[in-house]
């Protein structure tokens, strides 16, 4: 089987195995991959978490007493097929460092503040055209130790499931003129350039609530020549 991500016969999609990406090459498979018939229970319900998303579930700067320190974002986009129609009843999951660029999580010990009141992680199902919308703050970027000074660029990691287990995905989104974009092997392993900018939010200003939050529009989608660039399940 190619090192490649076998998704619609793109080549867009990030390699199992990138040299740059230290750590995938511990990672990604040496063999060909042995083909499981699938179950009843994988390939049906029940679909996981939709039912317990609450409407507060998508702002992740109300999950706590106090505010979060940051620059309040809001982020919206559409869940499309390759026809470009919506998409809806998916669950996305979020995930994010917080402004200072550190994750609630053991693993992440270098040396920047946690914030008490903010998680770093929300969830959201899609309505009936696709439509997402959720209220976090930017997160700031986080030395990884991958290379020499290497710092990971600003970005929030996203998880779709359809309509069974085995229906999910995962992808990052970043926000435009990062300076961080070409010294980090994460983002560049997405070699097709077109593919590698559709990671990349656009900024809205008729989303941006003044005084309030600046708005980013990040469409995902999912199959097709204008996918989105996937990713197989990486920590990092």
């Amino acid at each position: 089987m190619s090192p490649i991500y076998p998704r619609d016969g793109l080549n867009a999609h990030p390699l199992n195995a990138s040299p740059e990406y230290k750590s995938t090459l511990k990672r990604a498979p040496s063999q060909p991959l042995i083909l499981l018939p699938h179950t009843l229970s994988e390939t049906s319900g029940p679909v996981f978490g939709h039912v317990a998303v609450q409407a507060g579930d998508s702002d992740l700067t109300r999950q706590h007493e106090g505010e979060p320190l940051g620059e309040r974002i809001i982020v919206f986009g559409r869940v499309l097929d390759e026809d470009g129609r919506p998409v809806p009843h998916t669950l996305i999951e979020i995930w994010q460092a917080n402004a200072a660029g550190r994750y609630v999580h053991v693993r992440d010990q270098h040396p920047a503040p946690l914030d008490p009141n903010f998680t770093g992680a929300g969830r959201v199902v899609t309505d009936a055209e696709g439509r997402y919308r959720f209220t976090t703050v930017k997160p700031g970027a986080y030395p990884w130790r991958n290379h020499h000074n290497a710092w990971r660029p600003a970005h929030i990691h996203f998880s779709l499931f359809g309509p069974s287990f085995l229906s999910r995905v995962i992808t990052q989104m970043y926000f435009p003129g990062d300076p961080l974009f070409p010294f980090d092997p994460i983002f560049q392993t997405v070699t097709d350039e077109k593919a590698r900018n559709r990671l990349i939010s656009r900024f809205d200003l008729a989303t941006t609530e003044p005084e309030w939050a600046l708005g980013y529009q990040f469409d995902i989608v999912l199959r097709g020549r204008n996918a989105t660039p996937i990713e197989e399940p990486h920590d990092d």
